[in-house]
């Protein structure tokens, strides 16, 4: 963002970070043992990406310290080294102790009281055009780049009065409190599901007694077969050559094939032959499966062609399955392909060959074991599943339209096309000692903050 660009109100100043954020470093003469033979220690795989807020450390005795960054609670610390910078890895210091040390790949910087709010700088710089800017400027070797303190001091920000400063900082927050509650729901349903998925498959919904297969227990009353039993077709698909000119037909690829469903963002357009138009045509509920990839595990990989294009075609570096879902429900399959069972089965079938790539073949499928409960039961099943996809994909949907919301109110409230310093915030100026607004983040004040209040 090349502030000079904009046009600020008389009262916003412009200068350099330096100018109005302080780096911080350890007091001179400092008893480190103050708070005991502990010190909190933040490794870099600690400070979040997309979090405001680390309070999860690691206790480090002080006789084995060694090295590190001396930081406050309270600081912002940048991750200084690549990717981690670029990526966006920093985070505001919240903890119970006054002082932690961090790993020596972060710069920690503080706003000055009655001028500048570290909040502020936080979200100033998430700005995609600053962070890009900064990481431009940084040096070293490839793959070991760091930004210096002065390249950061140095950078250039645009500083409302405090008080505006705070209101914006509440208001990007806000937002960012609410993209991290979807995350939260995003996670917890993705461990609610794994475990349901469990135990669905290996105890169903009857409440019947168990029987030890090949997969593992199962309810007694459960076949378990290969797939070439209850499939109507294993099908390669398309060699043609396809492009991103739209013409000819949609052709799915590998990174279509994701999570279960089809993803068509990356889409490529072919023309297949005469021949193969209706032999690779897809239908509503073939699955495909991914027969070829560098990572083993995703070999087998499996989503489920619900309608998303129309006349709509394979590669070959798929297999379509298409089932009689009379007989076997595609919905479950497609379930029960995912669980650790079911992708194990494959992957570990997969043949390594002199490109790297690990490869599996219809014959492969066709062997794989699947259990075959009642249709019923297997309709059930896939139902119970889809509901929690369906509370998943609600609230990846609302953390996308909530990120994009962010951008677009960070940019304009750190150009002030949009002013917010006449509006009236409830609680906005309510952080404790450290600058950490606990009424907002709805937790309890450390105890060394109520201490002083």
């Amino acid at each position: 963002m090349k502030i000079q660009q904009f046009q600020f109100p008389s009262d916003w100043k412009l200068g350099p970070v330096a100018e109005s954020f302080d780096f911080t470093g350890k007091p001179r003469g400092l008893d480190l043992s103050k708070n005991g033979d502990e010190i909190p220690f933040f490794r870099m795989d600690q400070i979040p990406l997309g979090r405001i807020h680390v309070s999860e450390f690691t206790p480090k005795p002080l006789a084995q310290l060694g090295s590190g960054t001396y930081v406050e609670n309270g600081d912002l610390m940048v991750a200084k080294i690549t990717p981690s910078f670029e990526n966006g890895k920093q985070a505001i210091v919240d903890i119970e102790t006054d002082f932690a040390y961090a790993t020596t790949e972060v710069i920690p910087m503080r706003g000055r009281k009655g001028h500048s709010d570290t909040l502020y700088l936080f979200f100033y710089l998430l700005h995609p055009e600053v962070r890009s800017d900064l990481a431009g400027k940084m040096e070293g070797s490839t793959g070991r780049q760091r930004l210096s303190k002065t390249v950061l001091g140095d950078r250039f920000i645009p500083l409302p009065p405090l008080p505006e400063q705070k209101k914006i900082a509440h208001i990007l927050s806000t937002v960012q409190r609410a993209i991290e509650a979807q995350e939260r729901i995003i996670q917890a349903t993705t461990e609610l599901k794994k475990a349901l998925m469990h135990k669905l498959f290996t105890e169903g919904l009857r409440n019947e007694p168990q029987k030890q297969t090949e997969i593992g227990p199962v309810p007694e009353s459960w076949e378990v077969v290969n797939l070439a039993t209850k499939a109507e077709s294993f099908q390669y698909g398309t060699s043609v050559k396809c492009g991103y000119d739209i013409d000819g037909k949609p052709v799915l690829r590998i990174p279509n094939v994701v999570g279960g469903h089809i993803d068509p963002k990356d889409l490529k357009f072919g023309k297949p032959k005469k021949s193969e138009l209706g032999k690779l045509s897809l239908e509503l509920g073939d699955l495909l499966f991914v027969r070829t990839n560098g990572v083993k595990e995703n070999a087998g990989r499996c989503s489920k062609f619900n309608g998303e294009l129309s006349d709509c075609y394979f590669a070959s570096y798929l297999i379509r399955v298409r089932l009689d879902p009379s007989v076997l429900n595609p919905d479950f399959l497609n379930e029960y392909s995912r669980t650790e069972v079911g992708m194990s089965f494959l992957s570990e079938k997969a043949i390594r060959t002199a490109d790297g790539k690990f490869n599996i073949n219809s014959g492969t499928l066709k062997t794989m074991l699947v259990p075959v409960p009642a249709i019923e039961e297997q309709e059930e099943i896939a139902r119970t599943l889809a509901l929690i996809d369906d509370k998943a994909n609600n609230a990846i949907l609302k953390k996308a339209t909530l990120q994009n919301l962010f951008r677009t109110l960070l940019h304009e409230l750190m150009t002030a096309k949009t002013r917010v310093h006449a509006w009236n915030f409830k609680n906005h100026n309510q952080r404790n000692r450290y600058g950490i607004n606990d009424s907002a983040r709805g937790r309890k004040t450390s105890t060394a903050a109520r201490s002083t209040s």
